[in-house]
Formats: structure tokens, sequence, C-alpha cells
């Protein structure tokens, strides 16, 4: 006999991600009833502290430590050991710090839409329907494996989850794709000591960014012992026993590479399937993404897409964002929307790190602007000695600058701390602060901030 407990509430959010979880508290503070709806005990706080940021930059820092007398088996498990202690510490801390309000309550199952203010959760004889007027999606994104013959099948195919929780280190690691998910992937086990090799389909690596960046980033992870493999297309995967046999094709010649893991990165789709939208009146995009206005708003006003799940920029903050807009619909003056972003910043973890945020130098001068560029590199900048310090000279510094107002238009930061210069560059350019300012300031030293008091002297002189 089937049982079915029937709970309401002011706010439903599905999902556990940044957005779902930074709605649900603030919705929670403000004396609202809310119900968080989340598939997976393993996934509470969503992919960043699980799976995704928090895991893989832990594992960069971790691989950045190993020395050359370190058995690398031994310290990569150590490492993981590290990581699954507190992704396990993170994971319990999101999940009581809002399990444990008393206007909140967490239930963990998959969800599916009965109608458009109702969702059914769980399969079998205890299901669950909650109902209520608000409801927010934020169930994320997942990998895409793309349809290459053999490789769904192949028993050497791994997930980036998987090689994050994994305690054995992949002799020989082949990846499929040189984006940002890819090549952090590739810089981290090829420093804990796989053989890793990237296979890229475009001409080049990176093909959004300026040819002089993607080339200097090419050289760091050659360098690194990184294979690169550009214009490759692969066309089989045939497992053999330890070890899978990738097939490509590149200028014409059929190649080879072994691999005993193989890591698809060639993209993530939104987590849609299951959740029953057409039950609830909800368009989606072919991608499967929830179809939402500048407000978060999809096609059914009550239900907001928050995150990876809304086909938008797949990135934490964004999703933090994300939950900015949609708690200003519901507690504050309805103003903000996606239209308000400007100089969003990017970072590409590596080592160095890549940061990029506005135009590149291609995009500006296909639009006719009139610019001013500055291009230095890390190692001939004098007044950043903190690259010396920490022993990290590779990299460089480009800056696009507007002669005419002296406003930044964009900066592509391959170096040292470039995930933090990034932030005060674009906080710069969201306010009109000025290259002359930027160049004029007074900054810490020693630290990598100073160098722009070098870079942006020589595009102003």
């Amino acid at each position: 006999m089937e049982i079915t407990t029937a709970l309401t509430a002011d706010v439903l959010v599905i999902g556990f991600g940044k957005g779902g979880k930074t709605a649900a508290h603030a919705l929670a503070g403000a004396g609202r009833r809310v119900v968080l709806v989340e598939r997976s005990e393993n996934m509470y706080g969503g992919t960043c502290p699980n799976v995704g940021c928090v895991p893989t930059k832990m594992l960069v820092h971790y691989a950045g430590t190993k020395r050359p007398g370190d058995d690398a088996q031994e310290f990569f498990a150590r490492s993981v050991a590290g990581v699954r202690a507190l992704t396990s510490a993170f994971r319990a801390g999101n999940f009581e710090a809002l399990n444990g309000r008393d206007t909140a309550t967490v239930i963990t199952g998959t969800a599916r839409f009965i109608n458009p203010y109702t969702v059914a959760v769980g399969e079998g004889p205890d299901v669950i329907t909650v109902t209520a007027p608000t409801i927010l999606v934020n169930t994320g994104s997942e990998p895409v494996i793309p349809p290459v013959p053999g490789l769904a099948s192949s028993s050497h195919l791994v997930s980036s989850t998987e090689l994050t929780r994994t305690q054995n280190l992949p002799e020989r690691l082949v990846v499929l794709g040189g984006g940002y998910l890819g090549l952090e992937f590739a810089g981290i086990y090829r420093r804990f000591g796989s053989e890793v090799t990237v296979l890229e389909a475009a001409d080049r690596l990176l093909p959004r960014e300026d040819e002089d960046i993607a080339g200097a980033v090419e050289e760091i992870l050659t360098g690194d012992g990184i294979r690169v493999v550009t214009g490759a297309n692969v066309t089989e995967v045939r497992d053999s026993g330890a070890v899978s046999t990738v097939v490509y094709e590149k200028d014409g010649r059929t190649h080879t590479v072994e691999a005993s893991a193989l890591l698809p990165a060639t993209g993530r789709r939104p987590v849609t399937d299951g959740l029953r939208l057409d039950a609830a009146g909800v368009r989606t995009a072919p991608s499967g993404a929830i179809v939402v206005d500048e407000f978060l708003r999809s096609s059914r006003p009550h239900i907001y897409a928050l995150g990876d799940v809304n086909g938008g920029e797949q990135f934490t903050y964004i999703s933090l964002d994300d939950a900015r807009i949609v708690l200003d619909q519901l507690l504050g003056e309805g103003k903000r929307s996606t239209s308000d972003r400007r100089a969003v910043p990017h970072t590409l973890f590596i080592t160095p790190p890549l940061a990029t945020v506005g135009l590149t130098e291609s995009q500006a001068r296909s639009r006719g602007l009139d610019i001013k560029v500055s291009r230095e590199r890390v190692a001939d900048i004098v007044a950043m000695p903190r690259a010396y310090t920490v022993e990290e000279t590779r990299g460089v510094m480009k800056f696009i600058v507007d002669p005419d107002t002296d406003l930044v238009l964009g900066a592509a930061l391959l170096s040292i701390d470039a995930q933090e210069i990034v932030n005060t560059v674009a906080l710069a350019m969201r306010h009109g602060i000025t290259a002359t300012q930027l160049r004029d300031a007074i900054y810490t030293h020693p630290s990598s901030t100073e160098a722009l008091n070098e870079v942006f002297d020589k595009v102003l002189t």
C-alpha cells in the first residue's frame, strides 16, 4: 500500500546548489517556510563543495606540494583522503546549517512535478508530496559523454567526480577536450605523476582567448610534460585489458594513444530529465535548460531557475548572483536582473592560473575599437617580486585600454595570484576606475597586485 506524506511550504527549492541553498537560507531567515529537496545525500551543498571547485582546487594545492622523492601513488592516496575529509565536513555543515533552522526542512530524494505547484519526492511505498506557491529549481548540470563509438561502454571511462574520489592514481590519463575542466584536470594529474594527453578538436586551445594567451598556456602545459594534441578528431575507443586505445584523426592521418583512465571534458548539460517539467507547464530549450527571463522566471512566473539549469554560464558565483536576483524578486524591490552583470571574471586553475575579464584584443579589434594594448611577461615585471619569491615567474599579463576614456576594456592574466588580481580589475571595470587610477594606486608589497603599477605605466606612457 502506498503511503503518501503531504507537505506544504511557502517556498520549495529543488536542488542544494549554491543558488538554491543561498536563497533557502535567506527565505527561511525571513520567516518563510522552506522545503529543500536534494536527490543525493552526497551532494548537500551542491557541485562546488562536493565534486567541483573545492575538491579540484584542493587537489591543485596538494599536487603543487609533491616533492620529487614522494611515492606518487601513496602521495595521491593521502591527498584524496584529505579531500574526502574536507568535503565530508562541508557536506554535513551544509545540511545542518539549513535543516537545523526552525523554518526549513531538507528532504533527500528525486523530485518530479505533478502539477505547476506540487512535486512528488521518492518512489515506491513512501512518497512525499510538497506543494508551494513559489518554486526554485537549482538542479545543476552533468557531464556530456560525446557519441564516440566505444566510449560510453569503456571500463576505463571516468567522470570528474570519480577522479576526485578514487585513491588510485591513473598511470596514463587521456582527456577529451581542452576547455577549463579538461586543462585543470590535466594539470592536476600531471603534477601528481600521471602521463597526461589532452585531445582537443579545435585547431588550438582556448579558442575564445587571444592566440598569444592561448599559446602561452599551451607552452606552460607542455613544459610541465603534458602532451597536447589540437585538431584531434576522436573516432573510436577500444578496450584492451588494463588500457583503452583511443583512436583519433589529425591532418588526415590516424593515430592512437593508450589510456588507463579516460576523461570526457567536452561540456555539461542542464539536469532536467526526470523533473517532469511538462507537467508544470515549464518551457525548456533544446539543450534541456529551463528558459527564463532576465529575472530568472520560467514560463510559469512562480517557478524560477537558478544556476546551470537555466542555461547560463556554469560558475558557482553566477549561481550565487542568481540567488540575489530571485531574492530581490521575493523579498526586495524586484529590480535586480541578469542585465546588471558587467565585467564578470573567469579563472582557469592551471598552474599558474589564467584569469580573464572583459574583451580580448581580437574582440575589441573586430568591433573596430581604438585600443591600447599592454602585454608583459611576468618574468619581466620588475614591480612584481612576489613571482620570484614563490618561484613562479611563468606567464604573461595583458590589458586592453580605451585611449580616449582611459577605461580598462579587458584583461588576461596568466600569473601567480591571477585569480585574485582579476577581481580588483573587474571591480575597477564595473565602477569606472581608470587605468591611470589603477596604475597610481597604493598596493601592498611584495604582492602580485602591484604589478598593475608597472603594466599600466607602459600602456599609458
